[in-house]
């Protein structure tokens, strides 16, 4: 029975290791990371509904037309998520720590606009195995959000 478990949890460590993104010391200055994704409406819907921000300027089209943005526009923080998926499923990817992010939000999005998020590898930290990165979203080629994160990043387990 012990055996087993011993051949179980290998095959389980062998699995998560296939599942990580970069270490810290596969990382340079310069690399890159990106997502795209066009917005629709339902995207919009679903996340007023888990966010809880139902700002009619996101979901109320005769109310969003007397605005300044002249018709509906998706979330800025909808916009913002693509950063979190990039630094969580391509550069650094899985198991590295999100710890800060500033935003600047640039120019409005809206249903049928492909956001194109990248982030790139600004800074290394190797005392404390962090990155910061430079992160950026796009319309086209139209800034729509930019900013900086802090990423932790883990190190490359020791062999025993």
């Amino acid at each position: 029975m012990e055996l087993e478990k011993a051949v179980e949890a290998k095959r389980i460590k062998e699995a998560n290791a296939r599942l990580h993104g970069f270490y810290f010391e596969d990382l340079e200055i310069g690399m890159l990371g990106a997502y795209a994704k066009t917005i629709t409406d339902a995207d919009v819907i679903t996340f007023a509904g888990i966010s809880g921000d139902t700002n009619p300027v996101h979901l109320n089209h005769e109310f969003a037309n007397e605005t300044m943005f002249e018709g509906r526009v998706a979330h800025g923080m909808l916009t913002a998520s693509f950063i979190s998926t990039v630094i969580g499923t391509k550069l650094p990817g899985p198991g590295c720590i999100y710890v800060s992010q500033n935003l600047r939000f640039k120019a409005p999005v809206k249903v049928g606009d492909t956001v194109t998020a990248v982030c790139t590898v600004t800074k290394m930290i190797p005392e404390k195995h962090m990155i910061e990165m430079q992160t950026l979203c796009s319309v086209g080629a139209k800034t729509v959000l930019e900013g900086e994160a802090l990423i932790m990043v883990p190190v490359r387990p020791t062999q025993v």
